[in-house]
């Protein structure tokens, strides 16, 4: 049996018990999609969502990247950001981290990565250049990677603030908040890092005073 052949096994074992627990389930899930949380995370395989918040299909909104990024020229980003805030009408954007992400450990190296990861991994080395003082001082270098991970979930956060689409909400509705978590791989438990509840203050250059 090939490897993608048992994916399609395990997938009509899950979907029976799922029916078999809860009669009708998959039939009220077509219905309606109505997740109260927006997930930003990294694409790392260790780290799925749903599972590590023991949380349920049509829970959460999920959008997964490199490093768990938030980048102002990404159209998808964008588009998911656009859709839960305005259309989805989320409570909370999560963007969740992790210890040991392979991204972070790159971004910290002088390795040429090649064209398109070396301009992925750049926003990243700007949060070391920023925090250079602090991290440096960290003399172990897994210790220090996992103190820029937080740095990174931190400044990904700062930036979903930096969006219209979250000014507007925040005008609008008082809502989203916003959150900053890391997971650790090595004991499967979530560390918030930082908050901003809707309408925090942000810098005021990146502030949009006329928008509708």
């Amino acid at each position: 049996m090939q490897s993608y052949e048992k994916l399609l096994l395990e997938n009509k074992a899950w979907a029976a018990e799922k029916e078999s627990n809860n009669p009708g389930f998959f039939k009220e899930l077509a219905k309606l999609q109505t997740p109260e949380f927006l997930w930003i995370g990294c694409s790392d395989s260790r780290v799925p969502a749903n599972e590590i918040t023991n949380t349920q299909p049509g829970e959460i909104f999920v959008h997964r990247n490199i490093a768990n990024m938030v980048i102002h020229t990404d159209m998808n980003l964008l588009s998911v950001l656009d859709y839960a805030v305005n259309y989805l009408k989320v409570k909370h954007i999560i963007v969740c981290g992790h210890y040991g992400c392979g991204g972070i450990k790159a971004a910290m190296t002088n390795n040429d990565h090649k064209a398109i990861l070396n301009m992925w991994l750049r926003s990243i080395k700007d949060v070391y250049r920023h925090n250079r003082d602090e991290l440096e001082q960290i003399e172990n270098i897994d210790k220090r990677a996992d103190r820029l991970s937080e740095l990174n979930v931190m400044e990904q956060v700062v930036r979903l603030s930096q969006t219209t689409i979250v000014q507007n909400a925040w005008l609008k509705r008082n809502e989203p908040h916003l959150h900053g978590w890391i997971y650790g791989l090595k004991d499967g438990l979530i560390k918030p890092v930082m908050e901003l509840k809707a309408g925090s203050e942000i810098d005021p250059l990146y502030r949009y005073e006329d928008i509708k």
